[in-house]
């Protein structure tokens, strides 16, 4: 019998027949989901490295500066619940610079320009000090390229910190140590921004805008030209970038009252406007990208911000901070001769609003909690925060009060000062206490005067710290009373980064 299988038997295909169309199908479908995962691997393949190799481009153009050139005798990390970024605009002529600047390329390294930026610890809110390069101040003990240190300096001009120890690259550890001792706020990070990443910056963000009250020619930039030369900007708003930015923020005699403040005010005025650019813009990878590339290419920065994520990470931070509450002013000064020296207690009472948090308003900027940087504290510490340990004090009675001296040197001892004795001044006619300290001893001073609400703070002769009780004291409200506002003086000259760059003219 037999048995017939159902089953067909395979007809051999030969090389020109064609599998069904359903057959036809499925591969054609899985040829083309192989494509494209093999085209989506290759993608993410070609990202990965991208993005490595900027990550190492990034790394490779980041400089940093000598840590070890920074004081042992710092402000408290706690000084302060924001973080303090000092920014330094440097005129050294190193690295091409001299192309851009003019100069001898083997020349010192000086500091053009400087700002100490307070970044709330709500982060969002920010201001920006400006301090003059002829304002007198004292700068500590910063150490030389042989390794050594220098003494003290006091009643010295504030850009002569960074040229200490004459080397073309110039010294922002040293500066750093003078600001610390200015404000007796820690900095948390310094930024040194040279000529030719100023210029390349701009020309990333495709120009800032500014605006000129006159026309500008080539004898205002340099007076010693002997006729006006060509014409550099026109009357009215513009927008500029590379080396005519670099002008816009150098230009001094030919515009204005050809002062050194008016400039300030000029390049407080260019920042705003280049913020406003760089946030109107976006921080799309697009933008972001070349622009962190000329940023990292032109800075010279502290440890802290050493690396590509280390910086990134920290610029990604302060993205929430409005350019309303973005501010500009200028430390409160007075002209000392051709110098200018800072105003007090006006400049002390600024300090202690940023050591608070409070806006220049008053606002409370502190976030609202306690703790560690970035996350808000009380305004101002009680006395019995204040550490007083090795901080030796002399006390004098300046009023007709008696016993005036033996509290207030109870107060002292009590919040872990040394008395070294109580006496009575040479003048009983003291309204305001006075805190008298000598050169370097600015920051012993400071935590003194933390038991002396509204003391005001003066510099002497002589390795001393005194107290000159005057009849505030008496009366004198809890050292817990935080400051409403920074003086009316300084607030009232604020720039905000989100005013029209044509507005208040009377800078330039």
């Amino acid at each position: 019998m037999t048995v017939t299988s159902s089953r067909t038997t395979a007809r051999p295909r030969h090389r020109g027949d064609r599998p069904p169309a359903r057959d036809r199908r499925r591969r054609r479908g899985g040829g083309r989901l192989r494509t494209v995962l093999v085209v989506c691997l290759a993608v993410l393949v070609l990202v990965a490295a991208g993005a490595g190799w900027l990550y190492l481009k990034l790394n490779g153009n980041i400089s940093t500066f000598d840590s070890d050139g920074l004081s042992d005798d710092r402000p408290d990390a706690a000084s302060s619940k924001g973080e303090n970024v000092l920014v330094i605009g440097s005129d050294a002529r190193t690295g091409g610079n001299s192309a851009l600047g003019g100069g001898d390329k083997s020349d010192i390294g000086r500091s053009d320009t400087a700002f100490l930026l307070h970044i709330y610890a709500d982060h969002r809110h920010a201001l920006a000090v400006s301090i003059p390069r002829d304002t007198l101040v004292t700068i500590p003990p910063c150490k030389l390229p042989d390794g050594s240190w220098t003494t003290t300096q006091a009643n010295t001009m504030f850009n002569a910190a960074y040229s200490v120890g004459q080397t073309a690259k110039g010294n922002p550890a040293c500066t750093q140590n003078t600001v610390e001792e200015l404000t007796g706020m820690r900095v948390d990070h310094t930024v040194v921004v040279d000529f030719k990443g100023f210029a390349r910056l701009t020309e990333v963000v495709g120009g800032v805008k500014v605006c000129l009250p006159q026309d500008i020619y080539q004898k205002d930039l340099n007076p010693n030209r002997a006729t006006r030369g060509k014409l550099l900007f026109e009357q009215g708003e513009q927008s500029v970038s590379g080396e005519r930015a670099l002008d816009y923020v150098r230009i001094r005699h030919g515009i204005g009252d050809g002062s050194d403040i008016g400039r300030i005010k000029r390049q407080q005025a260019f920042v705003a406007s280049l913020l406003k650019k760089v946030k109107s813009d976006g921080l799309t990878p697009t933008k972001l990208l070349p622009l962190a590339d000329a940023a990292t290419a032109s800075l010279t920065v502290d440890s802290g911000l050493g690396s590509a994520d280390k910086l990134i990470s920290f610029v990604m931070s302060l993205k929430d901070i409005d350019l309303h509450n973005t501010k500009f002013v200028t430390v409160p000064w007075r002209y000392e001769g051709s110098r200018v020296a800072v105003v007090e207690p006006d400049a002390d009472a600024l300090w202690a609003a940023l050591k608070a948090d409070r806006t220049i308003d008053g606002k409370d900027a502190s976030g609202g909690t306690s703790g560690g940087k970035g996350k808000g504290a009380t305004a101002t510490p009680s006395p019995s925060a204040v550490d007083g340990s090795g901080v030796s004090v002399t006390v004098y009675n300046g009023t007709a009060v008696s016993g005036l001296a033996a509290r207030a040197a109870d107060e002292l001892t009590a919040a872990g000062f040394t008395v070294t004795g109580t006496a009575t001044a040479t003048s009983q006619d003291h309204a305001t206490t006075v805190i008298q300290y000598g050169p370097g001893l600015q920051n012993r001073a400071r935590k003194v005067a933390q038991l002396f609400p509204g003391a005001e703070l003066r510099e002497i002769g002589g390795a001393v710290v005194n107290v000159v009780l005057g009849q505030t004291f008496a009366t004198a409200a809890p050292a817990t009373a935080a400051p409403s506002a920074v003086p009316s003086g300084v607030s009232d000259e604020a720039r905000s980064a989100d005013d029209d760059p044509c507005s208040d003219l009377s800078y330039g």
